[in-house]
């Protein structure tokens, strides 16, 4: 029932059982998600502590994955402020939360943010911060990013996106400097 405004607040052993915690999503930055927690509401305990506690946001970062430019921009087209979410602890480094991230689309449906963006292209896999690696939990999920991130590559979406052989051969036409002189001359007929 107690509402976390710094990563400092939550207690190691919450970390250590990679427990669930709900909020409120305010900004999107490059550092991460910028969430206020939302603790359990008890009806009388609740309405008691929200005179005393503080405000304050928690830094979540996606935990395992590396966004690139374009991941940050779909997360801000995804995203809307105050939407909901779901975080799961798996680490913590300074003042910063790494973690799964969990949004509901629809009823009994939720997608996991860190496996989405690396399938559709979006980011790279990167070390799951605050997991031993010789954990089953670390393995499990990085696992699932890494298969994610197949599936971008298999599909050639994103960063992972190919040029056809038609786009190839056009690129090579245009830059060859035959043809750029060529079209050279031409402009310099149509103005003369």
């Amino acid at each position: 029932t107690t509402k976390f405004t710094s990563a400092l607040d939550i207690p190691a052993g919450f970390v250590e059982k990679n427990v669930k915690l709900r909020g409120k999503l305010h900004h999107i930055t490059e550092k991460g998600l910028e969430v206020e927690h939302i603790p359990i509401s008890v009806p009388f305990i609740t309405a008691l502590q929200s005179k005393w506690q503080s405000k304050g946001l928690l830094l979540v970062r996606l935990a395992g994955v590396e966004l690139a430019p374009s991941g940050m921009a779909w997360l801000q087209q995804e995203l809307k402020p105050k939407q909901m979410i779901w975080f799961q602890l798996l680490g913590r480094e300074d003042l910063a939360l790494e973690c799964l991230v969990l949004v509901n689309k629809g009823r009994f449906l939720s997608v996991c943010l860190n496996e989405e963006i690396l399938r559709q292209g979006l980011g790279r896999t990167a070390h799951i911060e605050g997991l031993h690696h010789d954990s089953r939990l670390y393995w499990k999920l990085h696992k699932r990013l890494l298969r994610a991130e197949l599936k971008a590559l298999k599909k050639n979406k994103g960063i992972w996106r190919e040029e056809s052989y038609a786009e190839r051969i056009r690129d090579r036409i245009s830059n060859n400097k035959f043809v750029q002189t060529l079209k050279q001359f031409a402009s310099w007929l149509r103005s003369s």
